[in-house]
């Protein structure tokens, strides 16, 4: 069958000159402002972009898990927009996607948490199982996405010590069996045509997952390396050329004491291609450089792999449906400190698409603009969570969906980032190159207006520049870019904005 994207292959550097995400008939969404964030005023300053490279980037994206399962029963045209929106050119061109490989949803709750998994029965299987996720993963390798990644909640049942795809733990005499299973999976993959990067074996390994509400599995400490070794030798066995990341810690204090515990015990370490935690404790920036150490220690690049549900800037974990600005301004902070303070070379949020909007969008459309304290920031598009029974196959994006786009189009992987010094309170400044191309990704968290001055050592000369923006009012619109002189730029960003400028030669 035809190959449809090799692995790690030509890289492709998008710079669309223009978006327009809710085209189509989509009802973006334009929502009223809500709090503000506590925030001192900015003052116009003068910053500097060190010609120093700080870490190279592999890409910026996010999981499909587990709307899948319900897109799979819209309308082709709809999960065609879906695709277009997460993957295209005209959307936000994630360059990473996470695929979630089921476990069979054995006791967990009715619903789309509960995927299925090809395994009949052990060397058994049924591909034709699980057609939202293979429908989506296709979706992806045809845009070209760059990193393509294989995740698992919970091994099949049949080898788990509680018989279920939620709590319990993966039976040590069966952990060759999933290391045959997952290897299975990723060569049936390669065999239609879609080659994947990336396997992550185990997913926030401390959570026992025991309540179901999702599949699930704990990992002791001592169980981490056993898995990752045997995955990593059953892939070069098979001639598998698949990195693998671990090991999905849930937090980055988790992270920072485990994984120098596990990946001392053996030689599992030579497998790991990626170190990967989530931030759900929503560290302090030591907290966030602790993970980078790991990361150095071990030689491995690290990622900030999940992240989501938060209500706002340094407001932690938290139940809340909130579409505006201020929450994206929120993504955008931490995605700027995942980048500069925990040295990450990926970030990826959680789940693309989310029904968790907490409000009836038949009865009472305009509530999508509207935060509410029912539904959960999880997702960057929604969409009716009673879309059986309504017939409502329209999508909502958020301005997470856009501010991670200003991020995601022009911050490809391949680029390098260089540190940024000297910006004014209330600015954060993240710098990045790709092959003479500058890209920087400026986020104002306050409430004024800011006059700001940056000096980029080994800025092209001469340059052309041109800047998008999402605010209140605008979606990674293009606008008005800033001036360049000699090797400085000069810009206004307008209160609570995420400005990309891409300065290139002339």
């Amino acid at each position: 069958m035809q190959q449809i994207r090799g692995r790690r292959g030509p890289r492709r550097v998008a710079l669309a000159m223009g978006v327009a995400l809710a085209a189509g008939g989509l009802a973006a969404a334009n929502p009223s402002a809500a709090a503000e964030p506590a925030s001192a005023r900015p003052a116009a300053g003068i910053a500097r972009v060190s010609a120093a490279a700080a870490q190279r980037v592999d890409g910026i994206g996010a999981s499909g898990a587990w709307w899948v399962n319900d897109l799979v029963r819209f309308p082709p045209e709809v999960q065609r927009r879906v695709a277009d929106l997460l993957f295209g050119p005209d959307g936000i061109q994630l360059s990473a996607y996470r695929y979630n490989i089921g476990g069979g949803g054995t006791g967990v709750n009715p619903g789309d948490r509960a995927p299925q998994t090809p395994l009949v029965s052990p060397g058994t299987y049924d591909w034709s199982r699980d057609p939202g996720g293979t429908t989506f993963l296709r979706y992806a390798a045809e845009h070209g996405v760059e990193d393509l990644l294989a995740f698992v909640n919970s091994a099949p049942a049949v080898w788990k010590s509680n018989g279920k795809s939620c709590g319990g733990q993966l039976n040590q005499d069966n952990v060759d069996d999933f290391a045959n299973y997952v290897a299975d999976v990723v060569g049936h993959h390669r065999s239609e045509g879609i080659d994947l990067d990336y396997v992550s074996p185990m997913n926030e390994p401390t959570n026992t997952f025991e309540e179901c509400g999702q599949e699930g599995m704990a990992v002791p400490v001592a169980q981490r390396d056993d898995i990752v070794r045997a995955v990593g030798e059953t892939l070069a066995a098979r001639g598998l050329d698949v990195g693998i990341t671990a090991d999905e810690s849930s937090s980055t204090a988790g992270f920072a004491t485990e994984v120098p515990q596990w990946t001392a015990s053996g030689d599992a370490a030579r497998y790991v291609s990626r170190l990967a935690h989530h931030t759900y404790n929503f560290p302090d920036d030591a907290g966030l450089r602790a993970a980078a150490d790991v990361g150095r220690a071990l030689g491995r690049p690290t990622w900030a792999s999940e992240i989501c549900c938060f209500a706002g800037i340094g407001q932690g974990w938290g139940q809340q449906y909130d579409p505006t600005i201020v929450n994206a301004l929120a993504m955008a902070d931490i995605i700027h400190r995942d980048f500069t303070r925990a040295n990450s070379s990926a970030f990826h949020w959680w789940t693309a698409l989310s029904k968790m909007v907490g409000c009836d969008t038949v009865a009472n459309p305009s509530c999508v603009n509207q935060v509410n304290s029912a539904g959960w920031n999880d997702g960057l598009i929604y969409y009716d969570p009673s879309f059986a029974t309504t017939g409502n196959s329209a999508l909502y994006p958020t301005k997470r969906l856009y501010v991670l786009g200003q991020y995601s189009k022009f911050v490809r992987p391949g680029a390098v980032r260089h540190e940024v010094s000297g910006t004014p309170n209330g600015i954060e400044i993240s710098a990045f190159e790709r092959e003479g191309t500058w890209t920087l990704v400026a986020n104002n968290l306050t409430t004024s207006q800011s006059t700001v001055d940056v000096s980029i050592d080994g800025l092209p000369a001469p340059a052309a520049i041109a800047a998008y923006r999402t605010s209140a009012s605008e979606n990674l619109a293009r606008v008005t870019a800033g001036t360049v002189n000699a090797n400085a730029v000069s810009f206004t960003l307008p209160a609570r904005s995420v400005t990309t400028y891409v300065i290139t030669r002339g």
